[in-house]
């Protein structure tokens, strides 16, 4: 398992990245609301999250970071399937999904 100081590095590095991606889908208009439902939920599950990574609990944030790839993933569909979106909003999406990818398969 990785260090956990790196964890919480790396975690709020992620935090960041999905409020981006928060702030750039509430200001582009044209949002699939599947994408949206998919950002809300990343954006207040990261927060949860938080203290599950400060608890340093390895299984449970080996779950947690799980939940969040997930959820990465399916922000990441949604984003593939909507036709016309804003740059920016893609560009997010596509970090925090990498960015979630890569700590899943470090923990694991």
């Amino acid at each position: 398992m990785m260090q956990s100081s790196e964890i919480q590095q790396r975690f709020n590095h992620i935090e960041q990245t999905v409020r981006q991606m928060s702030q750039a889908c509430q200001s582009s208009p044209n949002i699939p609301s599947d994408l949206k439902q998919c950002i809300t939920e990343l954006d207040q599950q990261t927060g949860q999250a938080k203290q599950v990574i400060q608890s340093q609990n390895e299984q449970q944030i080996i779950q947690c970071v799980d939940s969040l790839e997930d959820l990465g993933d399916r922000a990441k569909a949604a984003c593939e399937q909507a036709g016309n979106l804003n740059q920016n909003v893609r560009d997010a999406v596509m970090q925090a999904h990498q960015e979630l990818s890569d700590l899943k398969h470090n923990l694991h």
